[in-house]
Formats: C-alpha cells, sequence, structure tokens
C-alpha cells in the first residue's frame, strides 16, 4: 500500500447527501394535527373550568401549532434549497387549511378512517414526491408572463369583497346580531343571481392563477418578500378552496344549514372548546392575516414598479403586516366570544 496515497473525497463516492432540513416541513405538519389534540386535552370541553397552569400550558401548546407554517416559511427562503424542498416548504405553509380541507372531505365521503392518520400518510407522500421530483426544474427565472399582472388586477377588484367581508367579521366584537345584520346588506349583491357566479368564477380564477403563478416562482430562489408573497399565495389559494368546499357543497349541500355567525364558530361548542372546531381557529386566523399581508405584498411590488423608494415600500409592507396581524387578532377575539360593550 502506498503510504503517500492521498485521502479520496468520500462525497464524491457516495453521492449527494440526504437534506434532512427539506423535510423539516413536513414534519411539522405530520406534528400539528396532535397539537390541537394535546391542545383540546388540556382546556377540555365547556363544562371543565382548567387552572390557570392548564391555560398557561393551552397557551403555549397553541402557538407551537401557529408556528408551524412559519417553519415552513422560514425554510423556504432557503438559498440553496431545490424546487423540490422549496415547494414542500411551501406546501407546509398551507398546514393549518389543508388540515381543516381534509377534515370536511372526510366528513363529506364519511371516511372511517380518523383524520390524524390520513394526514400523515398525506405528508409522507408529499414528502417522498418532494425527493423524487428535486431535480425536474432548473433554478433559472421564472416566467409568469403576464399572468401576474391579470391575477394582481383581479384581486384588486375583489378587495373590495374581502374589506366588506372582513369588516363584517369585526362587527362579531359587538355581537351576532350585529354581525348578521351587516351580512344581511352585503347579500343582497354578493348573494344576487348575478354577483354570486361572477364571485364564484373570480375566486376560482385567482385560485387557478394563484397556484400557477406559486409553482412557476417556486422553481427558484427568491427573496424574502417575495417568498413571503407566494407562501401567503399558496394558503390562500388552499384557504378559498377549502372555503368554497365547506360554504356550498358541506354546509350547503350536505347538511342543508345556513353559513351564519352560528357555522362559522362551530356552534354551539365553539373553537376552543371542541375536538375538531380547534382546527377552525388557526384556519381563520391566518387565513385573516394572509389575505391581509397578501394584498400588502402586491402594493409593494407595485409601488416598487412606479418608482417608489424600496426602502419606503417595504416599511409600508411593515406596516400592513402588522395591520394585518391585529385585524386577524380582532377578528378571531370575536369568533371566541370577546365582546366590546
Amino acid at each position: 500500500m502506498d503510504p503517500f496515497a492521498q485521502p479520496q473525497d468520500r462525497s464524491a463516492t457516495i453521492g449527494p447527501r440526504f437534506d434532512y432540513l427539506a423535510q423539516a416541513p413536513a414534519a411539522a405538519a405530520i406534528c400539528y394535527p396532535f397539537l390541537l389534540r394535546a391542545f383540546h386535552a388540556v382546556v377540555g370541553t365547556q363544562a371543565a373550568t382548567p387552572s390557570p397552569l392548564a391555560i398557561v400550558g393551552a397557551t403555549l401548546i397553541l402557538a407551537v401549532a401557529f408556528v408551524v407554517p412559519f417553519v415552513a416559511l422560514a425554510l423556504a427562503c432557503r438559498p440553496d434549497a431545490d424546487p423540490g424542498a422549496r415547494r414542500l416548504a411551501y406546501a407546509g405553509v398551507a398546514a393549518p387549511t389543508l388540515y381543516v380541507f381534509l377534515g370536511v372531505v372526510q366528513a363529506l365521503i364519511h371516511s372511517p378512517i380518523p383524520d390524524e392518520i390520513v394526514w400523515c400518510v398525506l405528508w409522507l407522500a408529499i414528502a417522498i414526491w418532494s425527493q423524487t421530483a428535486r431535480n425536474l426544474v432548473g433554478a433559472t427565472r421564472p416566467t409568469v408572463g403576464r399572468w401576474r399582472i391579470v391575477h394582481g388586477m383581479t384581486a384588486a377588484l375583489l378587495s373590495l369583497y374581502v374589506a366588506f367581508h372582513l369588516a363584517n367579521h369585526l362587527f362579531g366584537l359587538i355581537g351576532p346580531d350585529a354581525h348578521a345584520a351587516v351580512m344581511k346588506i352585503g347579500r343582497v349583491v354578493y348573494r344576487s343571481s348575478l354577483g354570486e357566479p361572477l364571485l364564484v368564477a373570480a375566486m376560482l380564477f385567482q385560485i387557478g392563477t394563484g397556484l400557477f403563478l406559486a409553482w412557476r416562482w417556486s422553481a427558484a430562489p427568491q427573496g424574502f418578500h417575495r417568498t413571503f408573497q407566494v407562501a401567503s399565495g399558496a394558503y390562500l389559494s388552499l384557504f378559498i378552496l377549502g372555503h368554497m368546499n365547506s360554504v356550498f357543497i358541506y354546509a350547503r349541500s350536505f347538511l342543508g344549514i345556513p353559513t351564519d355567525w352560528n357555522f362559522a364558530i362551530g356552534a354551539p361548542t365553539g373553537l376552543i372548546h371542541d375536538a375538531w372546531n380547534i382546527r377552525l381557529l388557526p384556519h381563520y386566523a391566518l387565513g385573516v392575516f394572509f389575505v391581509l399581508s397578501h394584498l400588502a405584498s402586491g402594493l409593494r411590488v407595485v409601488l416598487i414598479a412606479h418608482g417608489v423608494d424600496r426602502r419606503a415600500a417595504n416599511r409600508l409592507w411593515g406596516t400592513g403586516i402588522a395591520i394585518s396581524a391585529v385585524i386577524s387578532a380582532a377578528i378571531i377575539a370575536g369568533m371566541c366570544g370577546v365582546r366590546i360593550s
């Protein structure tokens, strides 16, 4: 044996190393329903009165559940991630709304399999796909054509409905009657024979173009603001699709019940004390946060394109993010029973 032989580069012989960090969004998503189960186990039913220690513990558990999509968002920002890993991370951002969507579909098909089992199998499949599809798309600058402009113009029109819808939910802080009165006024337009089909068509268009843009942009690394915009858009696309499924198919067709305040809050048990309904709390809270922050992200792009200083646009974006969080918290507080006297 030659005593002066140089050691070989082992990485060249064993091939590329497995990217364990790339699978973290899937691992976090798999843990998500069990965090909600743990929260319910600590809080209990409406008949139970949890101790102060239990309330603190439940709050921490719920906070960890809220962290799941933001862990995925942080991993989507990795500049060295391949397209498969990046798309897995974007899917992880949408985990809270996907879990609600899964639960509704499970109810519609009368599935005897627990949601958690289906959820774990689903995420294992997505994780495996992300590894097998990791090199199918080159890390080149995505081409989105004019779809980005059309998507933004439609979003500007839909923002009128979004503004009314969220303002309607803020009236929940006054009470269900105030919410119902405002909703009755709005439904004259968006529940009309012309308004509802146009609204549904516009939403479906936004879902299709949004997912197309998210797929294209996820082919290559993006800056933080673009990554946030893509992630929030991916969440919204699935949130809107699931929300329409819940309203039009599950509530109206399957159950034959009105989609009013009681439907939204999961009455009579509410969002907090029901083992199924607790999944609606992050679903709604992040839905409100991401729809407003996604609009703020789009506004930032428009401002920069029209010559506004990037730092000023970023500050305005940050203000929009803070306002989005405050409005989201206020709406969820009203849905959980907080009232303004």
